[in-house]
């Protein structure tokens, strides 16, 4: 990164903003390298003028050929920057768009560059309306809709590009998935040098994510929605400006039958210095505005939540109240390792919430140091499978339940949750110490939305790096863990370690679930032993229509399977490979499609969204 005036400015702002720690730990996530660069990825993978001829030829063939209006607000835009967005327009493979132009320039330059761009190029799709008055971005942006013709409505700034694909793209998807009404694609942003734009920063989205669009606008660029939806918005709205448009896909996305995403690069954002891309500081209001958008999205729909901003600029957190005193019930597998386990009922009674109970599920101990802790904890002797009973420090109830087969972690927790009292569940590793007082709070807040089948946690490494930040199914041939090794600090790939989100599955070393969904999916798979339970338990969960969350602000040390040992025997590598195949094909539809919240333009070999190598 090259060092300039402008950019030490922009450091010492930042600087004063997040502070010493906050912004070191910014400068080392910007200072990282790509593993794949994304200009020469980019090159690489741009759609060519044979395939763009190709798609000007299918597109006759589609059953749905909707006219898409574009509409741009535009404002006293620089001759260069209109120009070449024309030209993005005008380029484009599908033919069937209109370009609605409403601009609030004082002048007529604007005007006069548009008549004589259409007349050189003879071009009638291009509608332009002088306003009379600058109204605002949002009200700008209603009078381009108000032009618009279209029974699809795309949005442009007026200094940004388009792919030539783009509209072809769209359209594509919207065959393929007729229920869909809005529709938005991936982005980049692109930045003039001597030798011309550059492309940059790339933002490779998941399909759509309400947990991660209630953390960030992440949708942006390019959106594209259906004139009802529009319609039944009611366009943009002014109260919001600075963050209308996160106001206005919110608003769509609640109307919206179906989100669709085409996980390509089809909008160019345009980097200056006067740009919110490039300078985050140059529109403070506008975060302001984007919590208050949040904040009117939650009562629209019904949910209780108190929004605060995140420290980095547009990243906003969502808590959300725990309704009622829920009784939580704990599971808690364990052989031996007294002083572990010691540890993670020590953190658990921590916890600020207070009506939970402890289940720990005895499984062939034979440390005499073991049987000592129990008998701490048990102030009165069990019957038949129960060893013993009593209650921690804070009054919460404590029993240890013995299973006294082989290890299975499945049939563990399920014989466990047999004995259990609570609404709620947590499954819980005995080598995990809690490091969030509130985790229960935090989790129930969530685990009580009716959207919301089970949450998880941010896992670290006794060093202080991220075990864990959420699974993604694929990676490794199966799934694997999210950004392993991060700093704790360190945010990751657009923040996406430490804000919430969906992901297909998380760790059952520490999860929340209601007694209702884990009896409705009868619990844990039991044929999977040791591996891969937790990732088949959240898919199956997911396939009931639920949404898992990752909640990064539970966070705990986890110190990896310390009772279990390693897979270092004949048996334990067979057992795994079975487990493998089960999965594999109980779940090879998803495998062959790809996991909705991991765009397919990241690798399947790495943790941390690395880009795919291209071909």
């Amino acid at each position: 990164m090259k060092i300039t005036p402008y950019r030490i400015k922009k450091g010492i702002r930042y600087l004063r903003h997040y502070g010493p720690k906050a912004f070191w730990n910014r400068l080392l996530d910007k200072l990282e390298p790509e593993e794949v660069p994304y200009g020469p990825w980019f090159e690489k993978n741009r759609t060519g003028d044979q395939e763009l001829e190709r798609q000007a030829g299918r597109q006759q063939s589609f059953a749905c050929r909707p006219l898409i209006s574009i509409v741009v607000p535009c404002y006293q835009t620089p001759e260069k920057y209109l120009i070449e967005m024309l030209d993005s327009v005008r380029h484009q493979s599908y033919s069937r768009w209109q370009l609605c132009l409403a601009d609030a320039t004082p002048s007529d330059k604007v005007k006069e560059m548009v008549e004589a761009y259409c007349a050189d190029y003879q071009e009638k799709r291009i509608k332009y309306r002088h306003l009379s008055e600058n109204l605002g971005i949002a009200e700008n942006t209603n009078a381009g809709i108000e032009m618009a013709e279209g029974e699809w409505i795309g949005f442009l700034d007026h200094d940004d590009l388009l792919a030539p694909e783009a509209l072809y793209e769209v359209v594509f998807l919207m065959n393929q998935e007729p229920e869909a009404e809005a529709i938005y694609s991936d982005e980049d942003q692109v930045e003039e040098t001597r030798s011309g734009l550059v492309h940059k920063k790339p933002h490779f989205k998941p399909d759509f994510s309400l947990d991660l669009l209630r953390s960030n606008n992440y949708i942006t660029h390019f959106f594209c929605v259906s004139r009802r939806v529009v319609v039944q918005t009611g366009g943009f709205r002014a109260e919001f400006n600075g963050a209308q448009d996160y106001d206005f896909i919110l608003r769509c996305t609640e109307k919206a039958a179906k989100v669709g995403h085409v996980p390509r690069v089809l909008y160019h954002w345009r980097v200056h210095s006067n740009s919110t891309a490039d300078n985050p500081l140059s529109k403070m209001y506008a975060y302001d505005a984007g919590k208050h958008a949040l904040e009117e999205h939650l009562k629209r729909m019904n949910q209780p939540g108190d929004v605060s901003q995140l420290l980095h600029f547009g990243f906003y957190r969502v808590k959300y109240p725990v309704s009622g005193n829920p009784l939580v019930s704990i599971l808690i597998p364990n052989k031996d390792q007294s002083q572990t386990l010691r540890r993670c009922i020590q953190s658990i009674e921590r916890s600020v919430w207070k009506n939970y109970e402890v289940i720990i599920i005895e499984n062939n101990s034979q440390e005499a140091e073991t049987f000592q802790y129990y008998r701490e904890l048990c102030q009165e002797e069990g019957e038949g499978k129960i060893y013993g009973r009593g209650f921690l420090s804070g009054g919460q109830a404590v029993k240890v339940v013995v299973w006294d087969s082989g290890f299975n972690y499945s049939a563990i927790n399920n014989f466990g949750a047999s004995y259990a009292q609570g609404e709620y569940f947590v499954l819980l590793n005995n080598d995990i110490e809690i490091i969030t007082t509130d985790w229960l709070e935090e989790m129930l807040g969530n685990c009580q939305r009716p959207e919301v089948g089970i949450v998880g946690a941010r896992l670290y490494y006794p060093d202080n790096t991220v075990q864990h930040a959420g699974i993604v199914v694929g990676i490794d041939g199966i799934a694997a863990n999210m950004f392993p090794g991060l700093r704790r600090g360190q945010e990751g790939y657009y923040h996406k370690a430490a804000i919430q989100l969906n992901y297909s599955a998380v760790t059952a070393a520490c999860l929340m679930v209601s007694r209702e969904i884990y009896e409705k999916v009868h619990g844990l798979e039991e044929q999977l032993a040791v591996a891969f339970n937790d990732l088949d338990f959240c898919l199956r969960v997911c396939q009931q229509g639920y949404l898992v969350v990752y909640n990064p602000f539970v966070e705990a040390y986890h110190y990896e399977s310390k009772s279990r040992g390693q897979e270092d025997t004949k048996e334990k590598v067979y057992r795994f490979g079975e487990e493998i195949e089960f999965i594999r094909n109980r779940w090879m539809d998803l495998m062959k499609k790809g996991d909705p919240y991991y765009n397919p333009n990241f690798s399947l070999k790495k943790c941390n969204y690395a880009l795919k190598p291209w071909k």
